[in-house]
């Protein structure tokens, strides 16, 4: 019996050793690059307004007001759900619950530059940091890459 167990963990550490590494990135920029170019085709025309660019760090010329942008929304129960596509570029996810709203900007190869939160009840805007804002991100790609698998 013990000699069969040790055949067996023997073989699944052998697989996972011999099995290819994909890096996060990677992954993660072509989620990107696939949900960048589902808004093109299939989002409808939107706008950003000019403090949620200064706020999350899109650059804008200084007497433009609104940014345009082709985006999609999706609620689900008490979350809505916004991806947006700017410059063809930049791609910002917005998560808005009950309390919160949660700002994910990032580019099309270089993924996750800024995470968020703003909570609009006590006029706060705090930044998401580390693991949280990595997890929160890859989170939101997947929920989208779903979307544009549909």
């Amino acid at each position: 019996m013990r000699g069969t167990l040790a055949a067996v963990l023997a073989c699944a550490c052998m697989s996972a050793v011999a099995a290819p590494v994909v890096p996060t990135k990677a992954v993660e920029s072509t989620g990107l690059r696939s949900i960048a170019g589902w808004l093109k085709t299939q989002g409808a025309e939107g706008f950003l307004g000019a403090d949620v660019a200064d706020a999350i760090g899109i650059p804008r010329e200084a007497d433009v007001e609104l940014i345009a942008a082709r985006q999609r929304g999706f609620r689900d129960a008490e979350v809505l759900r916004i991806a947006q596509v700017i410059d063809g570029d930049y791609l910002l996810f917005m998560v808005q619950g009950p309390t919160e709203v949660y700002f994910y900007l990032s580019t099309v190869r270089g993924g996750l530059r800024k995470a968020l939160v703003s909570i609009p009840g006590q006029e706060a805007v705090a930044p998401l940091e580390g693991a949280e804002a990595e997890s929160n991100f890859r989170r939101e790609v997947m929920y989208w890459e779903g979307k544009v698998a549909r």
